[in-house]
């Protein structure tokens, strides 16, 4: 071999030894992600097993122990920015992709169980501590929110069954009007893409569980009276 040929491949190889540094730091940060948003799931998930609804307790016992380990996100996902190249973005993506998801997911219901609005694009970019456009580099792409909303819809269907099972008859009409408003947004997308449309696909099955659960509360005559009179005393 000569010594040219071999100086080229000597360069190939550190290359190859470059390329797999860089995705093992971002290997590293994204488990870091995968932890944390694991550890967010779990005590979310109690809203689903605890027979106390009222709002208070829901925000204060899990909302606020799920928003401290955001900061844990925040800061792996700002050591994650500064390990990606900057016009690299796109071709790393797929290994930040779902756990993204997942958190973007959680951050909404941590939001709609606080406040009971939809989370905004800018707010879950913020709850990340990445930037919300992607001339900044290190982003939160539209995909991930949306696919992350449409993750919500699912846990909010089954956190009205859940509701009516533990006596709170309030809360599935809450959730039913907030996923019809949330499915009636994402029919004004003109959706090609063809994972997040077979995903917003399942959207029209979480609108039909709740709908059947406020049904059943009807047909039970247990449907709270959205204008209740009060009894005058005698």
């Amino acid at each position: 071999m000569s010594v040219r040929i071999a100086e080229l491949f000597n360069s190939f190889q550190d290359y190859l030894n470059s390329e797999e540094e860089l995705r093992e730091e971002i290997r590293g940060s994204v488990k870091r992600l995968e932890k944390s948003s694991t550890e967010i799931l779990m005590i979310l998930q109690n809203i689903h097993n605890d027979d106390n609804f009222e709002e208070n307790i829901i925000v204060s016992r899990y909302c606020v122990s799920a928003r401290e380990i955001f900061e844990d996100v925040r800061k792996d996902y700002a050591n994650l920015a500064k390990v990606v190249p900057k016009d690299q973005y796109y071709r790393f993506h797929d290994q930040w992709r779902f756990v993204t998801q997942k958190l973007c997911f959680l951050a909404s219901l941590v939001i709609y169980l606080e406040i009971k609005v939809l989370v905004t694009k800018e707010a879950v970019a913020e709850m990340l501590g990445i930037k919300n456009s992607k001339e900044d580099g290190f982003h939160l792409d539209l995909e991930n929110f949306l696919m992350g909303l449409l993750q919500l819809a699912t846990e909010l269907s089954r956190f009205a069954v859940n509701s009516v099972t533990n006596g709170d008859y309030n809360r599935p009409i809450e959730i039913a009007r907030f996923v019809n408003e949330l499915n009636a947004g994402f029919r004004l997308l003109n959706l090609k893409n063809d994972v997040l449309r077979k995903r917003f696909d399942s959207l029209k099955y979480s609108v039909r569980k709740v709908e059947e659960v406020v049904y059943d509360l009807s047909i039970r005559g247990l449907k709270p009276d959205p204008n209740p009179v009060s009894q005058e005393t005698e």
